[in-house]
């Protein structure tokens, strides 16, 4: 029997399946179920900035102040009383989880400002959270703002809550960088414990007889996943944070191919909305069947093996295939 097992944040982990913040984790039978099936850790779903700040203070101000500000909840500015667990209930919820199963719960926090998410990390922390999970989504609006300025944003946020917690801490992120590479080397040396690519971004669609923009969510295909793979192959063996792969993971193949980009994990929601918490077995089973049928003894013999740690000139070999791609399709074969 092939040995699944991997390590993620410190953390030893059964197999690389972990389900990733999302709607399903917020019912504690959900997280039970997870369990069952064979997930190796889930990552509960986020508690927002703005659910923050209306504990705090008065929403409106700093909405509009903060209008870069576009998290992953569907619409640009969201209405908090779609979200039925506040702050304090956040809170709670990870202790009954933590109660509930064996396996490692992560805490996820979604924002772009230092504010009260060190208050926040830190209770997520008490709470018996195993580590914590950075959802940070910040996109620029106002032609002023450059990128260097989002990057160091990034960065200081990093660093004052690693300074504040002993738990491991993740970092997702969105793949619009200008050097990706970069921003992921300095998340890395700020003492990010991982790095999980990629955020999705959810657009808002135009109603054209209301005229409206309103929400548009579109559930990921295994076709997103090759932006993830790309980035995960290009980091690994440069980085010393492990590597987190979300947004496309979907079947066996995908599992795999994370493994050998370079993941420590492969994440899902998606796949769990479509097909149900038991799909995690199934992955866990077919993932057991492939590796014997290629005469693999451990995840871990996979991991990065087809990443461009041992490629001499990644930049060259990333022009050939660009150029190759480009040249591989033939006019009217699809007519």
């Amino acid at each position: 029997m092939p040995n699944l097992s991997t390590s993620y944040l410190g953390l030893k982990l059964k197999n690389p399946l972990v389900v990733s913040a999302g709607p399903l984790c917020k019912d504690i039978g959900n997280v039970l179920r997870m369990e069952d099936a064979g997930a190796s850790a889930v990552v509960l779903h986020s508690l927002f900035e703005e659910q923050i700040t209306l504990e705090s203070q008065d929403l409106d101000r700093n909405l509009s102040a903060g209008a870069e500000s576009f998290a992953e909840s569907l619409s640009y500015f969201p209405d908090m009383e779609t979200f039925q667990i506040g702050p304090e209930g956040y809170i709670e919820h990870i202790r009954k989880a933590k109660e509930a199963v064996d396996i490692p719960v992560i805490g996820s926090l979604n924002g772009v400002s230092t504010g009260g998410w060190i208050r926040y990390a830190k209770l997520i922390e008490e709470a018996g959270a195993d580590a914590l999970e950075l959802n940070i989504y910040f996109l620029a609006v106002n032609p002023e703002t450059v990128g260097s300025h989002i990057e160091d944003l990034y960065v200081e946020l990093v660093s004052h809550i690693k300074a504040s917690v002993r738990i491991p801490v993740a970092v997702k992120l969105g793949p619009y960088f200008s050097s990706f590479a970069n921003i992921a080397g300095r998340l890395d040396k700020a003492g990010a414990d991982a790095l999980v690519i990629f955020n999705r971004f959810y657009q808002p669609d135009y109603d054209l007889e209301a005229l409206e923009v309103v929400p548009n969510l579109t559930l990921s295909r295994s076709s997103e996943l090759l932006l993830r793979l790309y980035a995960a192959a290009t980091l690994y063996g440069h980085v010393k944070a492990d590597l987190a792969i979300t947004g496309g993971v979907h079947t066996v193949e995908d599992v795999l191919k994370s493994m050998m980009a370079g993941g420590k994990v492969a994440m899902m929601t998606s796949a769990l909305l479509q097909n149900g918490i038991g799909h995690i077995k199934t992955l866990n089973e077919g993932l057991a069947k492939w590796m014997e049928e290629h005469e693999y003894e451990s995840i871990k013999q996979m991991q990065g093996s087809m990443s461009m740690k041992s490629v001499a000139q990644p930049t060259a070999y990333l022009r050939a295939n660009y150029m190759k791609v480009l040249g591989s399709y033939v006019v009217g074969a699809n007519s």
